[in-house]
């Protein structure tokens, strides 16, 4: 087994202590933890979103916070302000909790089009700006961010801008029968699944720098890159959507490919791989047409669709 394999069996371990049912979740997660994006995870209420992202961040390691999205959150509260000191005749920076680690933005579409705006420039280049002076965040600052259907009440729609910022989507849907039961029998108890925090092993930091040596190592033909540029093309021309995919969602399909490649313990990449991560990468970027709303189209089906209708390379 390889180093990202490994990280994946650490990760399905220590977080099949406390969540249940969801191993294809955490292999996604694990997928955007050697790519390096951000993870929006969505799911009606009471699917344990909060609960996984919380112990996945734990696993990732390094400064934690957390931000709930409110209608009156505003941008100051998660960036963070400037106070004057009298005493020292200066203004001092005190950062918000978009200065950790890992950010968990819990029910992230609860929050207001001017807050969701604010994580734009700290998503895209690791930095945020603070009444006109820029600061770094830390490396390898990651977002995790749940949200529910955005046709419940009191959501507001994320920006286009702001979607196609994270890495890939993860869709829960409810558990299988065996899967809920073992939750009934885990959080039944006074206090519920959030009384204690879960002691969880930390993934060693050179595992993930193996991990990522590994799917940097997959060959990746010409023929490959076409398939991908084949495959935005379509879904820009497809007369149901309005917006299709971008250059960043096609270079993140083909990182996240390379990485799927890796943990299966593969040398090059195949079309499979692209296929296996399409449906956590394209959906959410694709913008539907007014027409294609009213029908009631999905853009998951409009991806398989997608996928069935570009041909794949022979190569």
């Amino acid at each position: 087994m390889n180093d990202a394999q490994n990280l994946e069996a650490h990760l399905q371990q220590e977080l099949g202590r406390v969540v249940f049912g969801l191993s294809s979740a955490i292999h996604q997660l694990t997928v955007a933890l050697i790519t390096g994006g951000h993870v929006l995870v969505q799911g009606v209420p009471g699917l344990g979103k909060t609960l996984l992202a919380k112990s996945f961040a734990l696993l990732r390691g390094g400064r934690f916070a957390r931000i709930q999205g409110t209608a009156d959150l505003m941008p100051a509260d998660i960036t963070g302000i400037h106070i004057y000191r009298s005493e020292e005749g200066r203004f001092e920076l005190i950062p918000g909790p978009l200065f950790a680690d890992v950010v968990l933005f819990d029910e992230i579409n609860r929050a207001g089009p001017k807050t969701q705006s604010s994580l734009l420039q700290a998503m895209e280049e690791g930095r945020v700006t603070i009444d006109r002076e820029t600061y770094q965040l830390p490396a390898d600052f990651l977002v995790i961010a749940s949200q529910n259907p955005t046709d419940f009440e009191g959501t507001f729609p994320l920006p286009e801008s702001q979607v196609d910022r994270f890495l890939l989507r993860i869709d829960l849907d409810y558990p299988e029968p065996a899967a809920e039961q073992q939750v009934l029998a885990a959080y039944d108890k006074p206090g519920g699944g959030h009384a204690e925090a879960p002691v969880l092993a930390t993934a060693p930091a050179e595992l993930l720098v193996g991990a990522r040596a590994a799917a940097a190592a997959v060959h990746v033909s010409d023929a490959l890159y076409r398939y991908a540029l084949e495959l935005a093309a379509a879904s820009r021309r497809h007369p149901q959507v309005a917006l299709g995919l971008s250059t960043r969602g096609v270079l993140n399909l083909m990182r996240c490919a390379r990485v799927e490649a890796a943990l299966l313990g593969d040398d090059f990449l195949t079309p499979d791989h692209l296929k296996a991560v399409a449906p956590a990468v394209i959906p959410h970027r694709l913008v539907l047409a007014p027409d294609a709303l009213l029908e009631g189209q999905d853009p998951r089906a409009l991806t398989t669709t997608l996928l069935a209708q570009v041909p794949v390379p022979r190569e």
